[in-house]
Order: structure tokens, then sequence, then C-alpha cells
């Protein structure tokens, strides 16, 4: 049975990007690009003015001396020429400079009368003036393969005249619930049943994670169920089951799967909640047995699938934000494994402040609702007191971590 750690890094290490495929620019938010983009012209395109006001030489402007007006340059024009000596011309903000432009003067450090001009303020070489080229110059990669696309890229990868881009296939990810006890939702509940709230609850964690979920339903507890719902997770970029790992008389997932061909990396894992967890591959496609508590699974979620799902994309940073913060209330454990407590932290002046967010009954959901991170204790350690400092990463169903 792996440690925490090392069933982390053995699901990085069977995990692999995706394919790429080409996408418009909207359907790129989000995701990671493929390849370098290279700049096919100088950004900004030409020299251009930065405020409305008046393309002016350093020279004239010395003695305060009204400048002759000798034309206007509106956003999109064309200078009607160079920059006499003497002179001025009215220009707006990304309009293209007039040779001989040293400055552009603000309109509202000016003062216009009668076809003249002139500076009621002081103005400062090259002040008001974009440059060809400053931003970004012809050639230059202006976006590196496996940045994460957001507005900003949009609006460089608009600026280079992109169209389409390559990016890293989303995955789409089949998920399985198993076991007579769970009933659909909208359906009466009645004693021993329990509402399949699993299913898009992760359903809800893949698709916050960037997939595509595809809720296949309920397995019911007999091998040829799960056998025909299985083999059609099988078929999706990564399988996720929750409930029936674990070793009792109607716990059929790992039965099935190794029917199915499918390739055993670890059963169970030294954490809590979540011990039963299990990870497998088929061909390229991993495959998560989740345990079937709520809470286990949104956590075990959280800390082993969603890291891979990222990787899946292209993403070179897959885990969730992580701080270290102090914590404000004793906290005891058993040594052995991993121990991951829900807390809500609270930020101000120096580190965050942690508190356990409520009763750690891995039956109460209601913790998970008013908890911001999650505390990952050492294995070994057995007591954390008042002032000790804790790891807390970001965690399903709260608010992320503030940075």
């Amino acid at each position: 049975m792996p440690t925490f750690d090392e069933a982390r890094n053995l699901i990085l290490q069977n995990v692999s990007p995706l394919p790429f495929e080409s996408t418009d620019l909207l359907g790129a938010v989000g995701r990671v690009l493929a390849e370098d983009v290279v700049s096919p012209w100088d950004l900004p395109y030409c020299n251009n003015s930065a405020m409305d006001g008046y393309a002016v030489r350093m020279e004239d402007c010395a003695g305060g001396a009204p400048l002759r007006l000798t034309g206007y340059v509106p956003a999109g024009g064309t200078p009607p020429g160079p920059l006499e000596p003497g002179c001025a011309i009215k220009i707006m903000t990304g309009a293209p400079l007039p040779a001989g432009c040293e400055a552009v003067l603000p309109l509202e450090h000016a003062e216009e009368v009668d076809g003249t001009v002139r500076a009621v303020a002081k103005i400062t070489p090259k002040q008001n003036m974009r440059f060809a080229g400053e931003d970004v110059r012809k050639g230059e990669v202006a976006i590196p393969a496996g940045t994460l696309i957001r507005p900003g890229e949009i609006n460089m990868l608009a600026s280079c005249g992109v169209a389409s881009v390559k990016v890293n296939r989303v995955p789409r990810v089949t998920i399985l619930s198993t076991g007579d006890e769970l009933t659909d939702i909208g359906e009466p509940l009645t004693p021993g049943k329990v509402v399949n709230s699993n299913s898009v609850s992760l359903g809800a964690a893949v698709k916050e994670a960037g997939g595509v979920p595809l809720l296949l339903g309920i397995a019911r507890d007999n091998v040829e169920d799960h056998r025909a719902k299985m083999r059609e997770g099988l078929k999706g970029d990564v399988f996720i089951t929750s409930a029936g790992v674990s070793k009792g008389d109607r716990d059929f997932v790992r039965l099935v799967l190794a029917e199915l061909g499918v390739r055993e990396i670890f059963t169970g894992v030294k954490v809590r909640p979540g011990s039963p967890t299990a990870f497998f591959m088929h061909g390229a496609t991993p495959v998560f047995c989740l345990p079937g508590n709520p809470v286990a699974a949104l956590l075990m979620f959280d800390e082993f699938v969603r890291p891979a799902l990222r990787k899946l994309m292209g993403y070179t940073k897959v885990f969730k934000p992580t701080v270290r913060a102090v914590l404000e209330r004793d906290l005891n454990k058993k040594p052995g494994n991993v121990q991951l407590v829900r807390v809500r932290l609270e930020f101000g002046e120096g580190k965050p402040r942690a508190a356990s967010a409520g009763n750690q009954n891995t039956a109460i959901l209601s913790t998970m609702l008013k908890a911001n991170g999650v505390a990952v204790l050492p294995a070994e350690a057995t007591h954390f007191s008042p002032g000790d400092e804790i790891e807390v990463h970001s965690i399903a169903g709260g608010t992320e971590l503030l940075q």
C-alpha cells in the first residue's frame, strides 16, 4: 500500500498529455497551448500615440511659443507627412506618429487657439509615445507552448492575427456509481437507500477541473451489470468509479476490472479518509476507483484525480494551491496514515490561520461546505498544538485558497 505522496507520484508517472486539437479562440479559453505562437509582426505594429494630443518636436516646445497646426491624424489614419520645424500635428490615441515626432503633448496640457497650439505644462522626450515592437518583436515567441490560455492570452493571440490554435484535447471522463442501495435523484427515498449524489458531485468536480463528465448511472450489485457498465466506462479518456472497491461480498469493481484486462497500479493508500482508493491503467486510460463515501470521494478526487486530469490537458502545474497556515486549536490523529482535515482558513496580516471546519466524520457533508481548505497532516505525527504550522490544500466544495 503506497503512502499518500507515493500514490500521487505513481498516478502522474502513468498519465501522459492527450493529443492536440485545433480550436477557435473562444474555444481555447481555459485550455493549454500546445505549440509556440510566434508574432508575425511587431507589437505595436508601428510607432503610435498613447494619448489624444499633439505630435511635437522637443526644441519647438522649449520656449513655450505657439506652434502652427499642420494636420490631424485620427486613430486608423495616416500622417499628412513629416513634422516640420515650428509645427505640430493633432493626433488621437493609437494613431501612427508622423516622422520627426519626439513627444506627444496631451490635450489637457495644451492651449489651442486660431490654428496654433502651445504647451502649458512641462513635456519630456518620448512622452506619450508607443514604439513599434516594444511589446513583442516580429519573429519573437509571443506565447510559449504550455501556457494556460486566459483572456490576456486571447488578446495576444488575436493581436498576432491568430484565429485558431492547437491545444491539448479535453478529457472525456466517464463516471460510474455502484451499489444496490443507491437511488437516482428525484426518486422517493426509503430506509436503507441513499441518493446517488456522487455521480453529479464528481461530474461537477471534473467540469471544474476542465474535463467533460459523462455519467453512466448506477451499476447494481451483480457481476453482469458491473461488466456491461464498466466496459462502457473504459471507452472514456478517464474512468472513475465510486464504491465497491473494498473486499465485501458485493464489492465487484476490482473483480470485473481484472476480468476486463485492466492493470492494477495500487489498491489502497495510507491516507484517511479515502484509504480504499485504487488506481489502474487500461492501455492509456487511467481508472480511479474512489470510496463510496461522498466526503472521501471528493477529497480523493482533488488529491489524486484532478492532478491527473490537469496533466492530461497539458498543464505543467497540476496541483491546487497550497499554503502554510497557523493552527488555532489542538488537532489529534492516529499514526500511520496521512490525515486530511477539513479546515476553515482566515486571512489577515501574516500567515493564514486555520481551524477545524466542523465535525470531521466522513458522513458529515456540510463540513465540506464550511471548509475552504484541507489540512494535510503527516503520517507519523499524532498531535498538533495551537501555533503549529500546517500544510493546507484547496478543497472541492469550498472556495479556492486566496494567494
